[in-house]
């Protein structure tokens, strides 16, 4: 009977994708997963016991799809068939519809590897449904208020999902963040650490958005002797309560390009790669860790990640009308915080679309722009487009942040327009935005034939 529900639940999901394909109605990597469980509540659980080796599961505020894609790289340079719920899609059903959509007319899974990107908040569900052979926690930053609540909720749910793994689960942590570590140091059984050690490209003070600024032992103020991304660093408690534990994996001797490349030391490699911006470091260290975890060689990471490719919005490269597009999802105070200066202090950008949207994939309160630093344009940026549905609360804030902004454009293809009267050919435009006006604008390029649909990319 399990067999005969698993079954009738894959050909369901499977011919839902492909007709939400064929109508364009979307690319089939959530609704197919909606169906399938309907009909087999467990058949995530009955297909991950499919795979040869198991699955990684990868969570955090940020970097999540990239870290998901540069393991699938890895393992699949490998040789390695890998089932991964690349398109983004990080809720329960997105990797469920993953899962369904590699797996064969008989109801199996024939894959080796499944390496499935999860929301912080479905963690819990995605660890017991899964079972997870590594479990990766990138980072814990504010996001989505109106979704997830306060940062310590999410923090509470990460480590009762931690501590409810299998015995012969790995879980791999990075010690540079205070909330992410305050959890390891309360699991049963201890974590790998994994954090930056180079202080040459920190800085000394925590942004005014910070968010993880005490100790969660005594609540005092956290010493932060070097500042990475967000509150990401190497801090310690006044009172001797609490500190950043040591990083068993460390990476060093770091050079940044822009979006253009980065390179650093880790493990005895030389890693340099075609991915820019200091938080991919810790995408890059991150991946780097759980591939040594699974006895990949330190070598053939090296060498595989250098013709590593960005996924969708995350650097990813458009060519529009003689237009270098650089698509970037920022999402988030932290997030948006270090594209832009990343974009402005190391890519040397003058010309920017920025998106904002308000539905629920974004977070419908938007106050969090506030907390960014879009000062850092003032003087710098030539063009500004504020886009998206909330644009006008965006020309807002650039307006208080003194940056001279064009006229908020709502309507994708309006902001298209108005980036080519305002830019040249051979110009370079980034686009930073959130995630659902990523897609707009990504949908409208693809109308115009200038890109492919995200679920083909």
């Amino acid at each position: 009977m399990d067999v005969i529900r698993k079954t009738a639940a894959v050909w369901a999901g499977k011919a839902t994708g492909t007709l939400s394909r064929v109508t364009r109605r979307g690319g089939g990597t959530t609704l197919p997963g909606d169906v399938a469980r309907a009909i087999d509540p467990q058949i995530l659980t009955r297909l991950a016991k499919d795979l040869t080796y198991g699955s990684i599961v990868i969570t955090g505020t940020n970097g999540k799809t990239t870290t998901a894609r540069l393991l699938s790289w890895l393992l699949e340079g490998a040789g390695h068939r890998v089932v991964s719920n690349r398109a983004g899609a990080n809720l329960i059903f997105g990797a469920t519809a993953a899962a369904l959509r590699r797996a064969s007319p008989d109801g199996r899974l024939r894959a080796d590897w499944g390496v499935f990107e999860i929301d912080e908040a479905s963690l819990p569900s995605a660890v017991q449904e899964i079972g997870p052979r590594v479990t990766l926690v990138l980072n814990l930053f504010r996001d989505q208020l109106d979704r997830y609540g306060e940062l310590e909720s999410i923090a509470k749910k990460v480590e009762r999902a931690l501590a409810n793994q299998p015995e012969s689960s790995r879980t791999i942590l990075n010690a540079d963040d205070p909330r992410v570590a305050e959890i390891g140091l309360s699991l049963p059984r201890l974590p790998l650490w994994y954090g930056l050690d180079d202080t040459s490209i920190a800085s000394k003070t925590l942004p005014h958005a910070a968010d993880a600024r005490t100790c969660p032992r005594c609540g005092s103020s956290l010493i932060f002797d070097a500042v990475y991304v967000g509150h990401d660093g190497v801090y310690h408690c006044p009172k001797q309560d609490f500190a950043r534990p040591d990083p068993d994996i460390k990476a060093t001797d770091i050079t940044l390009n822009g979006f253009d490349s980065l390179a650093m030391s880790v493990g005895g490699a030389r890693i340099e790669m075609p991915l820019g911006g200091l938080y991919n470091c810790y995408n890059v260290l991150a991946a780097f860790s759980a591939a040594r975890t699974i006895d990949l060689s330190a070598d053939y990471i090296a060498d595989r990640l250098r013709t590593f490719e960005a996924a969708f919005g995350r650097q990813e490269r458009v060519e529009f009308r003689g237009r270098h597009l650089v698509l970037v999802l920022s999402k988030n105070p932290a997030g948006f915080n270090e594209t832009v200066r990343t974009a402005v202090d190391l890519a040397h950008g003058t010309k920017f679309v920025i998106g904002l949207n308000d539905r629920k994939a974004d977070g419908t309160d938007v106050s969090w722009i506030w907390d960014v630093d879009f000062e850092q344009l003032k003087g710098k940026a030539t063009v500004v487009i504020p886009a998206g549905v909330r644009a006008h609360d965006l020309a807002v804030r650039l307006k208080y942040a003194g940056v001279d902004a064009e006229p908020p454009r709502t309507d994708p293809g309006a902001a298209l327009d108005q980036l080519i009267k305002c830019t040249g050919e051979g110009d370079t435009v980034y686009v930073l935005c959130t995630y659902t006006a990523m897609l707009d604008l990504r949908a409208e390029l693809v109308r115009r034939g200038w890109a492919q649909p995200y679920w083909e990319t």
